[in-house]
């Protein structure tokens, strides 16, 4: 039994190496029961090597996790029970149905019949799948299979669930059913660690590790790191961005630009001062721009600052 005040997820100076790079840099943070935790990062930033340690299908060089009271490093038989992983390629079988698919699963984790039915029902309902349980997991879309990988992956109630890149390359509308099955897994006391290359699901979850090169850049909630973000965010919108960050770039007083979807978003030192300047160079080269303002950053503005500065004291 676990004490119901220590986190379910417990990592400490996780590291892992490969010829040539260190894909995890004595990582270190926790999660709780009821939470999501995102660790968030491009492709390259350990998010994945992570997870597979922590599933005990991977071992790590140095450092330790413990999940629901089980050192999944030692012992990773002795936290199966009690986690649940889900890959990039969750393995369903496509040539079995949805019903089928799910029974395999259950099975896995010795659920026995009458739970696997109750439970079934409930996931594929809450998935919008009740209505595809006889189609063949190959004829589902990718969205759809996304969601049936989480209710195989929901099936034995596990209390920890991981999550590697859940959402890649589902529609908008996959997207957000996804999340709500996670948040409904919350309610129910469940900890959730979900990986994410979209910076914008990161709002989405109670804390956030930003993990750029295997190394922690910080960890905390999206509200607490925008708080206390030091710097301002000037937003350009426009339709040729691209144009207008190749005559700003070099500008005074920036530490960051970042092309968003109707223009730019630049980290500054002063606001009101590099408006006017900006303006100024814009107005000299006739460049068209529609609006100019701050704005309040996000999660992507923080991370890609964060990025930047620490590749130019690795320069």
């Amino acid at each position: 039994m676990t004490d119901a005040l220590q986190p379910a997820i417990t990592v400490q100076g996780l590291t892992k190496s490969f010829p040539g790079i260190i894909a995890v840099d004595a990582l270190s943070f926790d999660v709780h029961a009821g939470e999501i935790f995102g660790l968030v990062g491009p492709d390259g930033a350990g998010k994945t090597t992570t997870l597979r340690m922590l599933a005990g299908i991977m071992p790590p060089e140095s450092g330790s996790a413990i999940i629901a009271g089980h050192n999944v490093i030692r012992d990773p038989e002795g936290a199966k029970h009690s986690l649940s992983y889900m890959p990039q390629r969750f393995g369903l079988y496509e040539d079995l149905t949805v019903d089928e698919n799910i029974r395999f699963y259950a099975d896995l984790f010795g659920v026995r019949r009458a739970e696997r039915e109750t439970r079934s029902l409930e996931l594929l309902k809450a998935a919008g799948l009740s209505e595809f349980r006889k189609r063949l997991a190959g004829k589902l879309s990718g969205g759809m299979k996304q969601k049936l990988g989480l209710v195989c992956a929901l099936i034995h109630r596990p209390k920890v669930i991981l999550l590697d890149e859940p959402t890649t390359g589902g529609d908008p509308g996959s997207r957000r059913d996804f999340w709500k099955i996670l948040y409904e897994l919350v309610a129910e006391g469940v900890a959730i660690l979900t990986s994410t290359a979209y910076l914008d699901e990161a709002e989405r979850c109670h804390r956030v590790a930003l993990l750029d090169k295997g190394k922690l850049l910080f960890c905390d909630s999206p509200v607490n790191l925008k708080s206390q973000f030091k710097k301002s965010v000037v937003s350009i919108t426009a339709t040729e961005p691209r144009l207008l960050r190749d005559l700003l770039k070099n500008s005074a007083g920036i530490s960051s630009l970042l092309l968003t979807g109707d223009g730019l978003h630049i980290v500054v030192d002063n606001a009101a001062q590099r408006i006017e300047e900006f303006k100024a160079v814009l107005q000299t080269a006739h460049a068209q721009y529609d609006s100019i303002s701050v704005v309040e950053p996000s999660i992507e503005d923080l991370f890609v600052d964060a990025v930047t500065a620490r590749e130019q004291v690795n320069v």
